[in-house]
């Protein structure tokens, strides 16, 4: 494919798997901070006139200036279209004004994004009021599901799970992992006194007492505040020490810690660079980089 595929920091690992299932090379970035904190960047290279970034959205304040930079500059130097391959994607959560005066955030960070690029890849976004992508991004985004390599990953690990989603809006996740793997599962009730304090309950709790290895399946692993109640619920009724399994490791400092220190072991998939992945995503982004440098 004649594609230049740019790596911004931090993203090169999951560049390299893009260029070999692609055929095409990396290119790297000259950057550095001004004395004055501002961004210098240089590209060197050939510029084809489809171009790729790869940058996954994770602490995206200080990412996405440079980013916005970098589309630029591939257009000043010969590409005609620039996509974005954002394996995680930022700024979902505020998804309406939960008080008076609040920002949209979900919204203004699409407006920004749809202005810079073409097209936009992206693995499990999370669409909580959205129905779709495409509600808040005016660009082609192609939004592709992990539930599958979840599966199949818990099939060559585990034998007999039981899954487990830690609140109501994991039971999107959850049901469709136990489905593709048809297992039983529970999804926990979650009640939030906070940021950082939550409390969960289980209706059947039986579902735990059937010597099943429990999997605790999440999309995001954040705080883990959450994933740590469904841990300690698990081990309170029996549960052997849990698996806790999610797509995006975005780790708030120190939050696996407390989930280590239970015993339950963590898996992620690589959308983020993290010790805990384990789920490779390049092969669902390269064909879908394919499909949208094509269309």
């Amino acid at each position: 494919m004649t594609l230049t595929l740019l790596a911004m920091p931090g993203n090169e690992a999951q560049a390299n798997a893009l260029a070999a299932r692609l055929g095409c090379a990396v290119m790297l970035p000259q950057m550095r901070r001004f004395p004055d904190g501002e961004t210098y960047l240089r590209l060197e290279g050939p510029v084809t006139q489809n171009a790729a970034i790869v940058c996954t959205l994770d602490r995206p304040d200080a990412k996405f200036l440079p980013l916005v930079f970098a589309a630029d500059t591939l257009r000043d130097l010969g590409a005609r279209r620039v996509g974005l391959v954002a394996p995680y994607l930022s700024y979902m959560r505020q998804d309406t004004r939960f008080q008076a005066g609040e920002a949209v955030t979900s919204k203004s960070f699409a407006h920004r994004v749809s202005d810079s690029f073409d097209w936009m890849v992206t693995v499990d976004p999370h669409l909580h009021r959205y129905r779709s992508a495409s509600e808040i991004y005016s660009i082609p985004v192609s939004v592709l599901h992990a539930g599958p390599l979840l599966a199949q990953w818990i099939a060559a690990h585990v034998n007999a799970p039981v899954l487990i989603g830690p609140d109501s809006e994991s039971v999107q996740w959850v049901s469709a992992v136990a489905a593709n793997l048809n297992a039983p599962f529970t999804v926990l009730e979650k009640v939030r006194k906070g940021d950082r304090e939550v409390e969960v309950r289980i209706k059947d709790s039986q579902i735990l007492e059937t010597g099943r290895q429990a999997v605790i399946v999440d999309d995001i692993l954040s705080s883990g505040r959450t994933m740590l109640e469904a841990v300690k619920l698990a081990k309170r009724a029996g549960a052997p020490s849990p698996i806790c399994l999610a797509i995006h490791a975005v780790f708030a400092e120190g939050a696996e810690q407390p989930l280590t220190a239970q015993g339950a072991r963590i898996v992620t998939a690589d959308t983020i660079a993290h010790p805990t992945n384990a789920i490779a995503v390049a092969g669902l982004l390269a064909d879908a980089i394919r499909a949208s440098v094509a269309a």
